[in-house]
């Protein structure tokens, strides 16, 4: 059995090789372990830094198509059974992947989530940010139960795994920060079970390279509301 690790990167100079490093040494026992990173046309050293980086497979957009399009773009490369999507930042730690596969193997489920588990110390707390994003990330997650009749813990993890023949029996139009949603709430749709696994979060600012905001929070729930009545 393989694992294909899906990394979408845009601008990541300051985080990705020591990511791929962490990656690499990762141990998940006997399953095979395949690293392909997806450049959305990076402006930066990141490109640079894949060029000389071994034991992954990296391929190159030379335009912005989004997240999910370089996530799509990673889908359609891997070879492996499994597919698990990887932020190129440092916000989630790849000693969780053995828990996040570990439903698919043992067969209890073909889509797992992966739901944070909030830090002790958390300085974002202070400021009013932080609580529009909690409030918004609640939101999301309860209009997906409600309306798909699903009870996950959280849908904007960024660990998610699945199997090939899940990702290959649904198609996601979107290509930006919404990809997830499109794709969990067609798969909820098309019969498909979650499983929901504790993962580790080391939050980063904006400051830090932090992209998503609450413009594509709110096309998130758009989308979630849209695929409940499309299909």
């Amino acid at each position: 059995m393989k694992l294909s690790i899906i990394i979408p990167a845009y601008n990541e100079e300051s985080t990705i090789e020591e990511l791929l490093n962490i990656v690499k040494k990762i141990n998940i026992g006997d399953i095979e372990k395949e690293i392909i990173v997806v450049d959305d046309g990076s402006k930066d050293r990141t490109r640079e830094i894949l060029k000389n980086t071994e034991g992954i497979k990296y391929i190159f957009h030379e335009k912005n198509q989004g997240k999910g399009g370089a996530i799509k773009t990673g889908f359609k490369n891997a070879t492996g059974d499994i597919l698990l999507i990887q932020d190129a930042d440092l916000e989630y730690d790849p000693t969780d992947y053995k828990a996040m596969i570990e439903p698919i193997i043992q067969k209890r489920s073909e889509v797992v989530l992966g739901v944070r588990i909030a830090p002790e110390h958390d300085a974002r707390k202070r400021k009013s940010l932080y609580w529009l994003s909690w409030f918004g990330n609640h939101i999301i997650t309860w209009t997906t139960n409600i309306l798909y009749l699903n009870n996950a813990g959280e849908y904007e993890g960024c660990y998610k795994t699945f199997t090939r023949k899940a990702i290959n029996d649904v198609e996601i139009k979107t290509n930006d920060f919404d990809f997830d949603n499109e794709l969990v709430c067609k798969l909820i749709k098309k019969g498909y079970k979650t499983v929901d696994v504790p993962i580790k979060y080391y939050p980063r600012s904006y400051a830090e390279g932090k992209k998503i905001n609450w413009r594509h929070g709110v096309k998130i729930l758009k989308t979630i509301i849209k695929y409940r009545f499309i299909d």
